[in-house]
This record gives C-alpha cells, structure tokens and sequence, in this order.
C-alpha cells in the first residue's frame, strides 16, 4: 500500500497542483495502513519506556549499569526471534498481536530479576562466580523452568479459540515465554560467567539502593 500510495500522490499532484487545491485521499485501506503504523510507532515507544523502568528498578537493586544492560539481552532476543517468526508465517501486527512482546518482555525480566538476586546471594556466601552461577540454576533456574511451564500451558489454552487474534496471541505469548526460559537459563549465566571480574564482583555485591534482603529478613 505505501508503494501504490508513492505512485499515486505524484500523479495527483501534478494534475492538481498543490498550491491551489488539497487533495485528501480515504478508504479503508488508508485508514489501516495508518492504524499499523500507529500500533508499530506505540509498540516501540511501550518496549522503550518499560525497558528504561525495569533497568530503573534493576539499578535501584544491583547498582551496577553494565550487569542491568547485559541482562537484557536474555530478554530482547525472545522478542527478535517471535518477530522473525511473525514474519516467516505471515502474521500481521494487530491490537491483539501487538501485546505480545510487551507482556512476554515484562514476565522475562521477571525471570531475569529473579536469577540476579539469588546470584547476589549466593556470590557473597561462596565468592566464587561459578558456584555461585550453579547454585542459583538449582535454586531460581528450577522454579524459573516449574513457571514457564505454567505460562506455557497457560496461554496455550488461548489457542483453543474460534478468534485468529486470540490464537495468535496465545501461541506467540507461549512460543516467547518458553525461548525466554532458555535464554535466562543458558545465555543470562554464561553472560555473567564472561564478564565475572573482580570489579563487577564489587558492583553486584555492593549494597543496593532498595535492600529487599533486610525487608524480608
């Protein structure tokens, strides 16, 4: 439709000079062509705001830039793969489709949230990077995996119904949940293994902004 459109506005500019008339041009077709770009320009600017608020939240708990910048990657690349797989399959950005990533970016990080902390934990007691990464597998990585599982089935149920938005939104929903699980449980440690040093052990370690340990305590 944009292509037709950078055909068709030429032709009717130079038969009706735009300087003594405005032509608008209608139909349906433009108005959804501009509604999908309005749901795409709102799906950016959602992803943008709730990517700064949750590294917000993890810097007030962690105080470290680097470690809340890299987690985001176990939670970003979910996202990139069910979009490419929108694309292979053909399925097109629509309000119920266009939730997707918002509410899959915001329970991984949920995930991500969790597997820091108890590294945290676990780094003061035993100070070494790999142990500490092993005990929080067993730990946060087991309930991470018993949640995902949950979720899956959870969304899954959304497939059942007779609505092609419903459907997609629940496969989609339940396809992200499930590469965000792995992502978190294999890419988030070996993220942390990679940038382990002496420094970044000081920034993890450090004590937090919001010290939720103590409140639990």
């Amino acid at each position: 439709m944009k292509e037709l459109m950078a055909i068709v506005r030429p032709k009717i500019d130079s038969i009706f000079s735009p300087d003594e008339y405005k032509v608008s041009l209608t139909g349906h077709s433009l108005v959804f062509l501009k509604n999908n770009d309005y749901l795409l320009s709102n799906l950016l600017e959602s992803l943008l705001i709730e990517i700064i608020l949750i590294a917000i939240v993890g810097i007030a708990l962690f105080r470290s830039v680097r470690i809340i910048i890299l987690s985001k990657l176990p939670c970003l690349i979910p996202l990139v793969i069910t979009a490419g797989i929108m694309g292979f399959l053909d399925i097109r950005f629509k309000p119920s489709t266009i939730l997707i990533f918002s509410i899959a970016f915001g329970i991984s990080s949920d995930g991500t949230i969790y597997f820091l902390t108890k590294y945290r934990q676990e780094l003061k007691k035993i100070s070494n990077a790999p142990a500490a990464i092993s005990a929080a597998i067993k730990d946060t990585g087991l309930s991470m995996v018993y949640t995902s599982i949950i979720l899956f089935c959870g969304f899954s149920i959304f497939a059942a119904s007779s609505f092609g938005g419903t459907v997609a939104l629940g496969v989609l929903v339940s396809l992200t949940l499930l590469i965000s699980m792995f992502t978190n449980i294999i890419l988030l440690p070996a993220i942390l293994l990679s940038i382990h040093k002496k420094s970044m052990k000081k920034e993890i370690i450090e004590q937090p902004l919001i010290d939720i340990e103590d409140s639990l305590e």
